[in-house]
C-alpha cells in the first residue's frame, strides 16, 4: 500500500502461532505484504503455516525454546530478510528487551515503542502515570512491594481484602486475593513465584480488591504524530481465574456519558505517555459505576474482534500502517459505533474439572456460520492441540444490531458448533448465554464463579 509517497513494509515476520498468526497473515496479504511464519516442532504441519509466504522452524515445543527464544526469532528474521516483526499477543508482545533488540537490528517492531512498553507495561509505573494526570486508580501501593513486612503494612493501611498483582505480564498469572494477614503472606510469595516463572519478573504491587466489579477496557490507536483516538469500550467481566472467557462491545453497563469519559481518560493517558500504536486501557467499575484505572496492555488484545465488528476498523492493519509511519486514517469524529458484538473464547478445557486443559486430537469440527457470525480459528478436523501452549483453539464472534439479537445469534452459533475428541468450554458458554442475569446484563467478575462453579 502506498499513500502520500509513503509505503508499507514488503515483508513481515510473525513471532507468534495459532489463531493470531493466521489473523496477521490475512491482514498482511490484504495489504500486499509477504509474510514469514515461525513455528515450533509442536506446531509443525499446522495448516495456517501453508498460507504464509515462507515458514521457519525455530525450535522444540516448549515456548522457552521457540516462541520466547529471542535469538532464534531474530535469526529467522535476518535470514528471511524481513523489515518488521509483528508479535501478536502473549509470548514476546510486551517484552521491552525484544522490542529493543529488533530496533538494534534495524527491524521494525509492530507495536508500541520500547519506552512505552517499559513505562506502561509495568503496572506499578502505569498507575503512577495515571495518578499524575489525574485519572482515578484503585487505592494501593505506590511502588513495587519488596517484602512480606512491607506488604502487611500496606494491606493494613488500605484495608482487606487486597489484591497482589504482578507488575509484568497478564492472563491472570501473578495475581492473588488476600482477606487477612495469613492469606496475604501466602499470596504474596506464590504470586511472586508464579510471575517470575511466567514473565522472568517477580515484582508485585498491592491494590485494594474491589469486590464484584465490572471489568471494562478501552481500545486506543495512536500514531507517531501525536494523534490518538479511542474505539470505545469492551466489557470483559466474564472471567474464570482472572482470565477472560466472554467479551462484548459495547458494555451494557456504560452509557454515552461514561463512554466519553472513559475514552477521554484513555486518550489522556496515552498522550501523557507519548504512546504509539494499538493499546488497551483497563478499568474496574465499582457497584456505583465509578471507574478506576488498573493497567494498560501495550499490545493487541485477544478480544480485539468485537471492537473491529462495531467500528468497522481492522486493528491489525492499523497497527501495521502506524508502524510503517502512516498517520492515523481516522479522527475521533470519524469513528462510529454500530450495533453490538460479543466474543466467546473456545478453549480446550474441562469446566467441570477446574478448567483443566484438554489437549489432543480434534476428531470432528463443525464451525458455525450465517449472518453476523465470524469464527477466528486455526483449528481443523484432524488437528492435534499441543499441550505446550494456551488452551484457546478459536474465537466465536457475532455482530448484530442490538445486544439481544447478538445473544440470540451467539446461542444459535454455539448450538451449531461441534468439536469432537476433546472437551471444550462450549457447553458452559451455552449455559451462560441463556442465563437470566447475563441476558439482563447483570454481570461482574464473580459471575462464573458464583453461578457455574461449585
Amino acid at each position: 500500500m502506498t499513500r502520500g509517497g509513503m509505503k508499507t513494509f514488503s515483508r513481515i515476520l510473525i513471532a507468534n502461532r495459532g489463531e493470531i498468526a493466521l489473523r496477521i497473515i490475512r491482514a498482511c496479504h490484504e495489504l500486499d505484504i509477504e509474510t514469514v511464519a515461525v513455528y515450533s516442532e509442536a506446531d509443525r504441519g499446522a495448516a495456517y503455516l501453508d498460507l504464509a509466504d515462507e515458514k521457519v522452524c525455530i525450535g522444540p515445543g516448549p515456548s522457552a525454546q521457540s516462541y520466547l527464544d529471542i535469538p532464534k526469532i531474530i535469526s529467522a528474521a535476518e535470514i528471511t530478510d524481513v523489515e518488521a516483526i509483528h508479535p501478536g499477543y502473549g509470548f514476546l508482545a510486551e517484552n521491552a528487551h525484544f522490542a529493543e533488540i529488533c530496533q538494534s537490528c534495524h527491524i521494525q517492531f509492530i507495536g508500541p515503542t520500547v519506552e512505552n512498553i517499559r513505562r506502561l507495561g509495568d503496572k506499578a509505573a502505569a498507575r503512577e502515570l495515571a495518578m499524575k494526570v489525574g485519572i482515578p486508580v484503585v487505592p494501593g501501593s505506590k511502588d513495587i512491594v519488596p517484602d512480606e513486612e512491607s506488604a502487611l503494612k500496606i494491606a493494613r493501611e488500605i484495608g482487606y481484602p487486597v489484591m497482589v498483582k504482578a507488575t509484568a505480564g497478564g492472563g491472570g498469572r501473578g495475581m492473588r486475593v488476600a482477606h487477612n494477614d495469613i492469606s496475604l503472606v501466602s499470596g504474596f510469595n506464590s504470586a511472586r513465584l508464579e510471575a517470575e516463572m511466567a514473565f522472568k519478573n517477580g515484582d508485585v504491587y498491592l491494590e485494594k480488591f474491589v469486590e464484584k466489579p465490572r471489568h471494562v477496557e478501552v481500545q486506543i490507536l495512536a500514531d507517531s504524530y501525536g494523534n490518538v483516538v479511542h474505539l470505545g469500550e469492551r466489557d470483559c467481566s466474564l472471567q474464570r481465574r482472572h482470565q477472560k472467557l466472554i467479551e462484548e462491545c459495547p458494555s451494557p453497563a456504560v452509557d454515552q456519558e461514561l463512554r466519553e469519559r472513559l475514552g477521554e481518560m484513555a486518550c489522556e493517558l496515552s498522550r501523557a505517555a507519548e504512546y504509539r500504536n494499538a493499546g488497551t486501557i483497563e478499568f474496574l467499575l465499582d457497584r456505583a459505576g465509578n471507574p478506576y484505572f488498573i493497567e494498560m496492555n501495550t499490545r493487541i488484545q485477544v478480544e480485539h474482534p468485537v471492537t473491529e465488528m462495531v467500528t468497522g476498523i481492522d486493528l491489525i492493519k492499523e497497527m501495521i500502517l502506524v508502524a510503517s509511519g502512516f498517520p492515523l486514517r481516522y479522527s475521533q469524529d470519524d469513528i462510529v459505533f454500530r450495533g453490538a458484538s460479543i466474543e466467546c473464547r473456545i478453549n480446550a478445557e474441562d469446566p467441570d474439572d477446574g478448567f483443566r486443559p484438554c489437549p489432543g486430537l480434534i476428531e470432528k469440527l463443525i464451525l458455525p456460520g450465517g449472518f453476523g457470525v465470524r469464527m477466528d480459528t486455526h483449528a481443523y478436523a484432524g488437528y492435534r492441540i499441543p499441550p505446550n501452549y494456551d488452551s484457546m483453539i478459536g474465537k466465536l464472534i457475532v455482530h448484530r444490531e442490538t445486544r439481544d439479537e447478538a445473544i440470540a445469534t451467539m446461542c444459535r452459533a454455539l448450538d451449531e458448533m461441534v468439536v469432537g475428541g476433546v472437551k471444550t468450554t462450549i457447553p458452559l458458554c451455552r449455559e451462560i448465554f441463556r442465563h437470566f442475569h447475563f441476558i439482563k446484563g447483570n454481570l461482574d467478575t464473580s459471575f462464573i464463579e458464583e453461578y457455574f462453579l461449585d
